[in-house]
C-alpha cells in the first residue's frame, strides 16, 4: 500500500512544469528544474509513519496541523521554515486535496513563468 501511495504522490509531483525527481536524504524528492526542492517523501525515515514533506504558503502549516493533526504535522528540520508534513498512511487519503497541496508547494518554489504555465 505504501508504494502505491508514493506512486500516486509521484504522479502529482511530476505533473508540475519542469519537475524532476531524485533521491535526497535517502528519500524520493521532487525539484523545480532539478534545483529547488518542493516536496519529498518520508517513508519511516524519522518515525514509523509514511507521508511527505512539502513547502507551504505562509500560515498554512499551522492552520492545517491545528485543524487536522491526524493528517498533518510540522516536519522536523524544515517545519520552522513553513514546510508541511502530510501523512499518507491514513485509512482514506483525499487525493484531490493532495493535488492542491502539491500545487501550492510548487508555487512556493517555482519561478513566476512556471507558475503561469501551471495556472494556464
Amino acid at each position: 500500500m505504501d508504494e502505491d501511495r508514493i506512486a500516486l504522490l509521484r504522479e502529482r509531483c511530476m505533473g508540475m512544469p519542469e519537475a524532476t525527481e531524485r533521491v535526497s536524504h535517502g528519500e524520493p524528492a521532487w525539484f523545480v528544474r532539478d534545483k529547488k526542492m518542493f516536496a519529498m517523501t518520508s517513508q519511516h525515515h524519522h518515525d514509523d509513519r509514511v507521508g511527505f514533506w512539502c513547502a507551504a504558503p505562509p500560515g498554512e502549516t499551522a492552520a492545517l496541523v491545528a485543524e487536522s493533526p491526524e493528517r498533518f504535522f510540522v516536519p522536523p528540520y524544515v517545519g520552522h521554515r513553513g514546510w508541511l508534513g502530510v501523512y499518507l498512511d491514513i485509512e482514506t487519503v483525499d487525493w484531490k486535496e493532495i493535488s492542491e497541496i502539491v500545487a501550492d508547494a510548487y508555487r512556493c518554489i517555482a519561478p513566476q513563468r512556471l507558475i503561469a504555465e501551471l495556472d494556464a
